[in-house]
């Protein structure tokens, strides 16, 4: 259950109890109770399909290995040092709520956040856990699903000659890409780290060669782009689409669009809030994209499988992150646009319940946590919760399908609406979720 009580939206609104109870008074019209609930039910889905959504944004923030929920944001400070593990907790701005010490900053903006502590699914294996996370779907040797942001891409389009969907510092997985969409939703790379000297983002200049004052047409620059681009050896090319090629065009021939890009224009007090490091520079990158008009931004940051000295990992991994994703919030916050911003962490799966005999622990996908701001969810609440030992959910349970129609909710994107796969096969956005009302604001 949600830690602080409140309405559901009201184009989520059930009959009260009093409301139900009256409804016997119009069956003398004809009008059964069925028939009511029927009606009713329309017009919330009426509602659904017209809602606009309250997110313009994502920013998806996955942290790569399996996060461990006992030391991040569902520590078990009770049980036997043998599940809770050698590291303490702390606690944060909500009251009887504690986070993994090293999350110290992240503690302090928990009024803030809407902590998901009973996520689950049954994929134990990293490549499986993490097309979960990243498609909506569990895996099928038959179909080759497309990732949220090319769904996104797909739907949405493009915004201020920026691509819709981009990922830092590159394309993290074979899941984060289009799947059976076509490739002109595929991902922006950025090619390198914004947080590596001489940072230079690939494919924002016009190609070597390529002069937009030598050619007598629009048309016939965009050839030539087309051209470079056609004999580019990379694991993500682009198609030959002419719709494709004048978003490119417009995305290296635009001064603003290649200004979103460069972390230069940043004051130097603001780049040190979030941390001159990997995860300080992609998380504020992130918020500038997001603020230019980039759509959906995926960032990874660090190494989470920590089968070995959980410790020594969390020690080395988490105050850089810790960090970033506060000055993040805050930032977002201060500009006004943390509300039309939603902000989410998670990772493929968390870890067992119980410390191995490395001092580490292994995959575990029965419950884990996700961490979300803005956008519409819900601020200072926990959602859900795990058993005393972290093994298994315990009220609540969240589908990955429930999680990823909730968050295309947010987008105003109805997550039953069909695609078309190869061989003109529809195949929903997401295939059974529904929403989770009692996160949405």
């Amino acid at each position: 259950m949600a830690s602080q009580a409140s309405c559901a939206p009201a184009h989520f609104r059930q009959l009260s109890r009093r409301g139900f109870l009256s409804v016997g008074v119009l069956a003398g019209t004809g009008l059964t109770l069925p028939t009511l609930l029927a009606r009713q039910a329309q017009a919330e889905l009426k509602d659904y399909a017209n809602f606009d959504g309250t997110a313009k944004s994502i920013i998806h923030i996955f942290l790569p290995g399996g996060v461990a929920q006992q030391e991040s944001f569902d520590p078990k400070p009770y049980a036997p040092i043998e599940y809770r593990g050698e590291m303490k907790s702390i606690e944060t701005k909500l009251p009887g709520v504690r986070f993994g010490e090293t999350f110290k900053n992240t503690a302090q903006i928990a009024d803030k956040l809407c902590i998901i502590r009973s996520m689950s699914h049954g994929e134990a294996a990293h490549e499986r856990g993490t097309h979960n996370m990243f498609t909506g779907y569990r895996p099928s040797p038959a179909l080759q699903f497309p990732s949220i942001g090319s769904v996104v891409s797909q739907q949405l389009g493009s915004r201020q000659n920026l691509p819709p969907y981009v990922c830092i510092p590159n394309v993290p997985n074979e899941f984060a890409g289009s799947g059976y969409l076509s490739s002109a939703f595929a991902p922006f790379s950025l090619g390198s780290d914004p947080a590596a000297n001489g940072f230079k983002v690939r494919d924002l200049e016009l190609p070597s060669g390529v002069d937009d004052s030598r050619f007598a047409s629009r048309r016939s620059a965009l050839e030539a782009v087309n051209e470079h681009f056609r004999k580019r050896e990379s694991s993500d090319q682009v198609t030959a689409m002419d719709s494709f090629y004048e978003s490119a065009y417009s995305l290296i021939s635009s001064q603003q669009a290649r200004e979103a890009f460069d972390l230069e224009k940043e004051p130097a007090a603001l780049r040190d809030q979030y941390g001159r490091n990997q995860a300080g520079a992609r998380m504020l990158l992130a918020r500038r994209l997001v603020e230019s008009g980039v759509r959906l931004v995926n960032l990874t940051y660090g190494s989470w499988d920590m089968h070995d000295n959980i410790v020594r990992g969390f020690t080395s991994s988490a105050p850089a992150f810790d960090q970033a994703f506060t000055a993040l919030i805050n930032d977002l916050e201060q500009r006004g646009r943390l509300n039309d911003t939603l902000v989410m962490v998670s990772s493929e799966f968390g870890r067992t319940p119980k410390m191995n005999n490395t001092a580490g622990r292994d995959h575990w996908p029965k419950v884990f946590s996700v961490v979300m701001a803005g956008g519409g969810v819900k601020r200072g609440v926990v959602y859900g919760s795990s058993n005393a030992t972290a093994s298994e959910p315990e009220e609540d349970p969240v589908t990955v399908e429930n999680l990823f129609t909730t968050v295309y909710h947010t987008l105003g994107i109805v997550a039953d609406k069909e695609l078309m796969a190869p061989g003109n096969r529809p195949i929903e956005i997401v295939d059974g979720g529904t929403i989770v009302k009692e996160l949405l604001a």
